[in-house]
């Protein structure tokens, strides 16, 4: 099977760069990068589907006599997810491992990653608030200000209000995504952030309260979360609004806003830009072209995304791969659809 360059590249770092160093850890038995080739290979047949192989290497690291912590949690994350995509029978057995990563260290690194399926995610932070360790302290540094990013809301009517549909869940994980390119800044996971507030029961009938999401918020660490919405009154134009607040004092520290033609998209690139220049985050030329490139500027592709997301976050994986394939079908140069879709196709059916 064909993939990407840029998702072999992003296997490379959700995966393996963190454990280059881990074979050299004290207890080692393997060569250094034995371990990290081997890791690949699994990973590798397993977005082939050949679960059963990629299990087999998995087992046969497991078995090598004085393993450093490390290696095991490094070897266990991909027993998990090989496991999980297995099927529902195998779903106790893949929690287990996530289970046995955290006896050996919950904070050993920085957990989930990106290419974790959304359900093994959101078991992750299940066993990290049973242990008080949603946050690890490891995850923020003394210069870093952490930020939450709230789902937009869309205050749109009519006929606009439902082609809109989950748009508002898209646009922030582009405002998450771009945010994060800035230096200076931890973005707290959405899904982390969505466990909390269903697990707290914060939200009904689709409504979060703006102090209890701040509140979620401050257990996660943010000292700011940003909030957002759009709004279409007809076929010409459009508003989006966004406001950042201090999580301590629940005080807008700042806000932006733009109107113009309904795309959507167009207006996040511009506002992350305001909103990043207001809060004096440091911004280089790289960031700049990384969120140029981010994303897509086609209204079409942001919807059937932003629905991979909605089907994503309900562990119905089929569907979400579905519509991540329609957005890069739409746009050739959506990248992170390209890479999502890869992501969970695995897991379809």
């Amino acid at each position: 099977m064909k993939r990407s360059i840029l998702f072999i590249a992003t296997i490379a770092v959700l995966l393996l760069s963190p454990f280059r160093s881990l074979t050299s850890c004290p207890g080692a038995t393997a060569p250094e990068g034995t371990i990290t080739e081997r890791l690949a290979e699994a990973v590798n047949v397993y977005l082939d589907g050949e679960f059963d192989s990629g299990l087999a290497i998995t087992d046969e690291l497991l078995s090598r006599k004085s393993l450093a912590s490390g290696d095991s949690v490094a070897i266990l994350e991909v027993k998990s997810i090989i496991t999980y995509a297995k099927g529902q029978k195998y779903k106790r057995e893949a929690f287990g491992y996530l289970q046995s990563i955290s006896n050996i260290g919950h904070c050993m690194m920085n957990f989930p990653r990106e290419m974790w399926p959304s359900e093994l995610r959101d078991k992750w932070y299940e066993i990290s608030k049973s242990k008080d360790m949603l946050v690890c302290a490891n995850e923020t540094g003394p210069d870093t200000r952490t930020i939450a990013i709230m789902e937009f809301d869309n205050f749109s009517v009519g006929e606009y209000k439902e082609s809109l549909g989950d748009l508002s869940k898209g646009l922030a994980d582009f405002f998450e995504f771009d945010f994060s390119k800035f230096g200076g800044v931890r973005i707290v996971e959405r899904d982390k952030l969505d466990y909390l507030l269903r697990e707290a029961k914060l939200s009904e009938e689709g409504k979060i309260d703006p102090a209890t999401a701040v509140k979620a918020g401050k257990m996660l660490g943010a000292q700011m979360m940003v909030f957002g919405s759009i709004t279409q009154l007809d076929g010409k134009n459009a508003r989006m609004v966004v406001r950042v607040v201090d999580v301590e004092t629940s005080e807008i520290v700042t806000t932006a806003d733009m109107e113009g033609k309904p795309n959507f998209v167009e207006m996040e690139k511009a506002l992350v830009k305001d909103i990043a220049g207001k809060l004096n985050l440091a911004f280089s030329k790289e960031a700049g072209a990384a969120i140029e490139e981010s994303a897509t500027d086609d209204m079409d592709a942001a919807r059937l995304y932003s629905l991979g997301l909605k089907y994503m976050d309900e562990y119905e994986y089929e569907k979400a791969y579905d519509y991540f394939r329609k957005a890069y079908e739409k746009d050739n140069s959506f990248a992170e659809a390209k890479k999502k879709m890869e992501i969970y196709k695995p897991l379809v059916s």
